[in-house]
């Protein structure tokens, strides 16, 4: 059972500019909880017990979210605010069973950041997630792979069938069908036009390694851009003949790494929300937004 993941949390989010500067992506709120929230609870309910954060010197503060704060809890509960004590209490109740742990990093890539928490992965598979995509599943999608990796043993990589005119967005994988919704990779190709890409399977932020990729990370050289980036990792492991599979996720895949897709994810996380979302449609409806 893999019981730890690496969650990337040094990037710049320039994307995010200029809330960037002040608030960290996985900060970020779809309706009434930040991404981080969504993170680590998919992480837990596919049976994680470990939480490697990878930080910038700047940033290490994401297991704050989850920990008591007594001077918070008795001023409210002084005030008889019971709702917000529960509030509170959703995220201490999240980590109950969880360790956080930290490695720093620079911002020098994902592929360079997920290197940094070789040590505290040990030798052994583990996951890695990104806070910035949010998977919408029955089965989260973290379990989906580990259930492939039971029998398959190897690099696996979460797939997602994207529409032509956004192909060009992601990595793109050349797949060999194994079986129902399990691929071999054959070849990736980075940000595809959609006349050029092999399929129309792109990866999405969840994976499982192996020891054996830690090894391809620590010798991979900087692309252009001055990063050592995962997904070209995963490539080159393909190219030198190593086995990496994709098994393409059930559930639905929302985009947070730019503003327009978390703007168009906290719409419909606060649109469906179970104490919020009959009001907030309402609203929709009334000022005729749509």
């Amino acid at each position: 059972m893999i019981t730890k993941v690496i969650i990337p949390l040094a990037g710049l989010a320039t994307r995010h500019l200029p809330l960037s500067k002040v608030l960290s992506k996985e900060f970020l709120p779809l309706a009434d909880k930040p991404l981080l929230h969504y993170a680590v609870q998919e992480a837990k309910n596919a049976g994680v017990k470990d939480i490697i954060f990878v930080v910038n010197a700047q940033k290490k503060i994401a297991a704050d979210y989850f920990k008591k704060v007594p001077q918070l809890e008795k001023a409210l509960e002084e005030k008889k605010q019971e709702d917000l004590l529960n509030s509170l209490a959703e995220a201490e109740k999240l980590a109950a069973g969880l360790t956080f742990s930290y490695a720093l990093d620079k911002p020098l890539g994902d592929g360079h950041a997920v290197l940094q928490a070789r040590k505290l992965a040990g030798e052994e598979p583990c996951f890695v997630l990104y806070p910035d995509d949010v998977i919408e599943s029955r089965t989260p999608c973290l379990a989906q792979l580990a259930q492939v990796f039971r029998t398959a043993g190897k690099p696996i990589l979460a797939l997602f069938e994207m529409p032509p005119e956004k192909l060009a967005l992601y990595g793109i994988v050349t797949p060999e069908k194994i079986a129902s919704r399990l691929y071999k990779i054959k070849h990736i190709t980075e940000k595809p036009s959609k006349t050029a890409a092999p399929s129309r399977l792109a990866i999405a932020g969840r994976s499982i390694i192996t020891p054996e990729v830690f090894d391809y990370l620590k010798k991979a050289k900087p692309n252009k851009k001055g990063e050592v980036s995962l997904t070209e990792t995963f490539g080159q492991m393909v190219k030198d003949g190593k086995i990496i599979y994709g098994y393409q996720c059930e559930g639905r895949w929302w985009e947070c790494g730019n503003k327009e897709g978390w703007l168009k994810s906290f719409v419909y996380f606060a649109a469906t929300h179970p104490q919020f979302g009959k009001e907030i449609r309402k609203f929709i409806k009334d000022e005729k937004l749509t």
